[in-house]
C-alpha cells in the first residue's frame, strides 16, 4: 500500500509539520498541540451551522464535515485538524441501525448478542465510504501545511455499544460475551476491526496525515483480558493502514496500565489520559515511544494561574519522552471557553520544544 503522489505526506506540505516531526520522535519547530473534541460542542460557530441538523447527518453531509473540521484551526491555531465524524459512521455507512441520541449517545435498533445476531452484520464497502473521502479531500485542500489526523473507534469500543445497544458505565455485556461466548465476540470484533480499519483507510487514502484509533472503554478491562480479547482485534484495524507510512496514534481512558499492550498492537504513538503523568507514562514505555497528552480537562474552567502551571507541568512531564504532542487527557468539555483553549495553544507556542 502507499499514499499518492498528491498526498500531503508524499508531497510535502505535512511531512515536516511540528506535529509530524513530534509524532516521528523529531524535535519540532514549536511544540505540536491539538485538542480532542476540538472541532465541536464548544464553538459557536459550531453550533449555529449544525442548527437544524442530527449529528450523524453533520457528519456524512462532505462540506459540513469539513467545514466543522477547519473551525477549530482557524480560531485557535492547533497544530492539527482532527476530523469530525464520529465512531458510529462505520456501522451507520454498512446499514447497521444506529443513531446518537442527544443526551444519551450512540443508541442501536437492535444490540448484537449471539451468533446469529453477528452473522447478519452487512459488511462496508467501500463505495460507502466515499463521503468520507470527499470530506477529507475538501479539508486538505485548505488546511495546506497543518496536517489532518484521521480515527476510528477501536473495536472494543464499537462491540462494547453494539452488545449494549447504548452507553453503558460498566460493559458487562460485552466483558461477559468475551468469556461466556468468546466464538461470537471473536466473530464481533473481527467485524468491528474490519470496519473501523476500512474508515481509517479511507481517510489517510484521501489526504489524512496521521490516524488515531481511539479505545474509549478498553479502561474497563484488566490487563489479561485486554489482551487476550480486544488486541487482537486493534491490531487487525491497524493493519489496514500500516503500510502507508502515516504516524499511528493509540488513546484509551483509564489505560494507565494498558498503556505497553497498546502499543504492541503497532503504533507509533500513545496518547496517555489526565489520570497518569506523562513522565511516569515514558518510564513504563521504556523512554522510546512518542507520547500525546494530558492537560486535564477539569481545569479549563480554573483561574488561569492554576491552569496555566498545570499546561507547563504537562509540558516538562512530557520533555521526557522522544517526542510529545500536548493535548487534553480526554476530550474539550462542550462547556469551555473557546478564548481559554487560544490562550493555551499561545502558552504551549512561547515554551521552547
Amino acid at each position: 500500500m502507499t499514499l499518492s503522489a498528491a498526498h500531503p505526506l508524499v508531497d510535502g506540505r505535512t511531512s515536516s509539520s511540528p506535529l509530524i516531526s513530534a509524532y516521528r520522535g523529531e524535535r519540532p519547530s514549536r511544540r505540536p498541540v491539538w485538542f480532542m473534541r476540538q472541532a465541536g460542542r464548544s464553538l459557536p460557530e459550531y453550533r449555529e451551522l449544525r442548527r437544524g441538523t442530527e449529528m450523524l447527518d453533520s457528519c456524512l453531509d462532505p462540506a459540513m464535515a469539513s467545514e466543522i473540521t477547519l473551525q477549530p484551526v482557524r480560531r485557535h491555531d492547533v497544530d492539527a485538524a482532527i476530523f469530525f465524524s464520529d465512531i458510529v459512521i462505520p456501522l451507520k455507512l454498512a446499514g447497521v441501525d444506529v443513531d446518537i441520541v442527544p443526551g444519551v449517545g450512540p443508541v442501536l435498533g437492535t444490540p448484537v448478542r449471539t451468533a446469529a445476531d453477528v452473522a447478519a452484520l452487512p459488511e462496508l464497502t467501500d463505495e460507502a465510504l466515499e463521503p468520507i473521502r470527499q470530506a477529507v479531500a475538501l479539508t486538505v485542500a485548505e488546511l495546506g501545511s497543518t496536517p489532518l489526523i484521521g480515527f476510528a473507534g477501536a473495536p472494543f469500543t464499537l462491540a462494547a455499544y453494539m452488545v449494549e445497544g447504548k452507553p453503558s458505565r460498566d460493559h458487562l455485556g460485552p466483558r461477559t460475551m468475551m468469556h461466556a461466548d468468546p466464538e461470537t465476540w471473536g466473530a464481533l470484533t473481527r467485524w468491528a476491526a474490519d470496519a473501523s480499519g476500512k474508515f481509517l483507510k479511507a481517510q489517510l487514502e484521501a489526504g489524512a496525515s496521521a490516524a488515531q484509533l481511539f479505545d474509549s472503554w478498553a479502561g474497563s478491562l484488566g490487563l489479561a483480558d485486554y489482551q487476550a480479547h480486544v488486541a487482537p482485534a486493534s491490531g487487525r484495524a491497524l493493519d489496514f493502514v500500516r503500510g502507508l507510512g502515516a504516524p499511528l496514534i493509540h488513546f484509551g481512558t483509564g489505560t494507565s496500565e494498558l498503556l505497553v499492550a497498546m502499543h504492541e498492537v503497532g503504533v507509533d504513538v500513545v496518547g496517555v489520559d489526565y489520570r497518569l503523568p506523562l513522565d511516569e507514562a515514558n518510564r513504563r514505555l521504556g523512554g522510546a515511544v512518542p507520547l500525546q497528552g494530558n492537560i486535564d480537562p477539569a481545569l479549563l474552567s480554573a483561574p488561569w494561574e492554576v491552569l496555566e502551571a498545570h499546561v507547563l507541568d504537562v509540558l516538562k512531564a512530557g520533555s521526557a519522552a522522544p517526542g510529545h504532542v500536548v493535548n487534553l487527557g480526554h476530550g474539550v468539555p462542550p462547556e469551555t471557553d473557546p478564548a481559554v483553549l487560544t490562550r493555551i495553544v499561545q502558552l504551549i507556542h512561547s515554551v521552547e520544544p
